[in-house]
């Protein structure tokens, strides 16, 4: 699976962006997808107009953690693993008996935007099982996406060269497009366009950036992991009418 957005919708941390490497070494984040599609049979292509776009196959996906796709309200997610506790979070969201992996995700995200009891870490940290998957609501131009506690399903991130974020499960599709810029996402954390990279086991916890280099010895783009020692400054929560759940991822 594939992901390219436009830095004013996801702008990735500054450090995924290596400072040895040049802007010609990598991709534009389109060409990256359209060369995508053409190197991958029955790739189903996903234009998100001018902001970006998202691409997918279930050509050599593992048997394990499959790959799906899913669309509601103009809120489009893909979908890598699978729950071990879709029963009860069907019933948590008030879903059908039908209701897969994707339709449970969209509905989680669509309650976190329109003010549900929940945190975002909370949400997050309720999905049981293997999986990483990307997220993108047209409506609110705005992304998120996640991989779970353990890195089960391969996920990186990177930046093209015109700035576009890049999500994919394929490490040689972010080493065509981003170059050296490109990194693991960080096992057990959520990125969103409002409120950037968080962990969702240590949500009061800041992630740090740590240095990356090649065997050449040149810097990549970082990891990040939780900063034991490092707590975010936290406020009373607003509840009611004026709680904006929103903000919170």
């Amino acid at each position: 699976m594939l992901t390219v957005l436009k830095r004013s919708v996801a702008q990735g941390p500054e450090e995924l962006t290596s400072p040895h490497v040049q802007a010609d070494q990598r991709k534009n984040g389109i060409d990256l997808v359209q060369s995508f599609v053409s190197a991958n049979s029955g790739t189903v292509y996903i234009n998100l107009g001018d902001v970006g776009a998202m691409a997918y196959t279930h050509s050599g996906q593992p048997l394990l953690t499959p790959r799906s796709f899913g669309v509601v309200d103009d809120i489009f997610c893909i979908f890598e693993g699978i729950l071990d506790n879709v029963a009860v979070l069907r019933q948590r969201y008030g879903l059908n008996k039908s209701a897969n992996e994707v339709a449970i995700i969209i509905e989680a995200y669509r309650t976190l935007r329109d003010r549900g009891p929940y945190r975002a870490d909370e949400v997050v940290r309720d999905l049981s099982g293997k999986f990483a998957f990307v997220l993108y609501d047209s409506t609110s131009q705005a992304l998120f996406t996640a991989t779970d506690a353990d890195g089960s399903v391969p996920f990186f991130w990177g930046t093209a060269a015109d700035d576009y974020l890049v999500l994919s499960d394929e490490p040689n599709v972010l080493k065509e497009g981003c170059g050296k810029s490109f990194a693991p996402f960080p096992r057990g954390c959520y990125f969103s366009t409002s409120g950037g990279l968080q962990s969702f086991e240590h949500p009061l916890n800041k992630l740090m950036p740590l240095p990356r280099v090649d065997s050449d010895g040149q810097m990549c783009g970082a990891n990040f992991k939780v900063d034991v020692r490092a707590k975010k400054q936290t406020s009373m929560p607003r509840v009611g009418s004026e709680a904006n759940w929103a903000n919170q991822f």
